[in-house]
């Protein structure tokens, strides 16, 4: 893949944002803006896992605790 320099249009009114002439298509220049937006993706999917390892254990515990209750009703 070939890398090549991007020569952006400005957008009125958004400094952040210019137009790529051969796409027509908006990109967004703010790269502190983007690299927050990936670290915040990232806390968010890392909260999601350590959600799921709660869930996992709070079940493993329902479970011992059933069989403990089994083991005292023989």
């Amino acid at each position: 893949m070939e890398d090549r320099t991007i020569d952006l249009i400005p957008v009125e009114g958004h400094s952040s944002l210019g137009r790529d002439a051969d796409s027509n298509a908006i990109l967004n220049t703010d790269t502190g803006a983007y690299n927050a937006y990936i670290k915040a993706r990232e806390n968010a999917k890392k909260k999601d896992r350590t959600l799921d390892d709660l869930k996992k254990e709070v079940d493993d515990l329902k479970d011992l605790v059933r069989d403990l209750i089994k083991k005292e009703d023989k």
